[in-house]
């Protein structure tokens, strides 16, 4: 959706609610139908060759239409269109869930001897992705713990360049659980490292599901694909999965291709409540971030309370403090905190609690907590989790958009037990 001539360039707010829609296209509907239809008629056998030519071919012969709900369909369209405008992307291709563009990213650019240089912690789901499946499939990955520090991220570099060649560079920033931030910037340096030491250069890949389009725009900090689970602040509602990628035309036409071939596509009905859930994504983040504020300064100035996560309490003048100043237009509204104790004081701590919901995912309207050591990072070895910073004690919350005082009273009553 164009703003008219007359008129300045449309917010994103304004986009989110029309983007990708023309009422004019279901008899004046205001609010786009579900198109529950698994198929869809040609006009004519000549209409179905050409389509089916414009879509396998790509070829440029005026064709316009739908042809299996596999393939796409009209409600995937105005999901893309409103995901593309938000992260300020030429193109953006949408799937069943998170996980499912993840892979999707992996699988449609990596072959065997490839390498995945990646920052750490990630998500659980990512994690295992990388060192179960893909080394079958003859797939290196190489983490770096310290994504703000260019001596650390290089080091990590040069070992993955022994192992084979460097495909991609994952980035999840802020990271889950831990909010750690990855310096974008330096990111995109230490790609051009790479490009001149194998004479390739990688795809630079970006999870922004911990903040969203509203928070973070890593297109602009010279990402190629933007991941975001769609599932969280954008579905809003813990009631679908879905996620997405954004990006320049040529790679998301290729993670298009992929999705066809292994029926990753999100369907109509998903996709009808993606595009309501769009239009109040920036009421719900700002809302949800400032209760998450007052959550984390009340946590942090808690005697129960070891440590806590929450970005904004980087230290000032420190690299990832910088790099959140740079990168970021807000904290959101999800991080971690260590309860003193082990993990019976967090289980008890759970247990207390009557308002917040004991529930793995994040971004929805309600309060959601959980302990990753026994759930989203479950499947990570120990090890490794505890080096970066996930022990028994640590807890994830994902603040919701309920009254703040009836969440910090909750939290309280659930921090005596500790």
């Amino acid at each position: 959706m164009k703003s008219p001539s007359n008129l300045p360039p449309l917010h994103l707010e304004t986009l989110t609610v029309s983007a990708g829609y023309e009422p004019a296209s279901a008899s004046g509907s205001a609010k786009p139908p579900a198109y529950h239809s698994s198929t869809f008629v040609y006009p004519s056998a000549l209409a179905a060759k050409r389509l089916h030519e414009a879509f396998f071919d790509h070829a440029d012969n005026g064709a316009t239409g739908y042809i299996y709900g596999r393939l796409g369909h009209p409600g995937l369209d105005i999901v893309e269109k409103r995901l593309a405008v938000l992260d300020g992307a030429e193109d953006a291709a949408i799937f069943a869930t998170g996980m499912a563009a993840i892979s999707a990213i992996m699988l449609a650019n990596l072959g065997p001897g490839d390498v995945v240089l990646h920052s750490q912690p990630i998500y659980g789901g990512t994690d295992m992705l990388l060192n179960t499946e893909l080394i079958r499939l003859g797939i290196s990955a190489v983490g770096f713990p310290d994504g703000c520090d260019p001596d650390v991220m290089r080091k990590a570099a040069d070992e993955a360049l022994g192992k084979g060649r460097i495909a991609l560079v994952w980035a999840e920033t802020p990271a889950n659980p831990t909010a750690a931030i990855v310096d974008l910037e330096e990111v995109a340096r230490l790609i051009d490292y790479i490009e001149k030491q194998q004479e390739h250069r990688p795809l630079l890949g970006v999870d922004n599901t911990f903040l969203g389009p509203f928070v973070q725009s890593s297109l602009t900090f010279g990402a190629d694909l933007c991941m975001t689970s769609l599932t969280k602040y954008a579905g809003g509602h813990s009631d679908f999965l879905a996620g997405g990628v954004s990006g320049s035309a040529g790679p998301i036409a290729r993670l298009k291709t992929f999705r066809t071939l292994v029926g990753s596509t999100l369907d109509a009905h998903s996709a009808w409540l993606l595009a309501r859930s769009f239009e109040t994504m920036h009421l719900r983040t700002e809302r949800a971030g400032d209760n998450a504020r007052a959550i984390a300064e009340m946590l942090a100035a808690h005697p129960a309370v070891a440590s806590v996560t929450y970005v904004r309490f980087k230290p000032e003048g420190s690299p990832a403090r910088l790099a959140f100043e740079r990168q970021c237009k807000g904290a959101g509204s999800t991080f971690s905190f260590r309860v003193r104790g082990d993990e019976a004081a967090a289980f008890r701590f759970l247990d207390a609690l009557k308002i917040l919901k004991v529930a793995v995912s994040l971004g929805g309207t309600e309060t959601l907590i959980c302990h990753p050591a026994t759930t989203t990072h479950y499947a990570v070895a120990r090890d490794r989790r505890e080096a970066l910073g996930i022990d028994d004690a640590t807890l994830r919350i994902s603040v919701g958009i309920e009254h703040i005082d009836d969440l910090l009273a909750d939290i309280a009553h659930a921090l005596e037990a500790v």
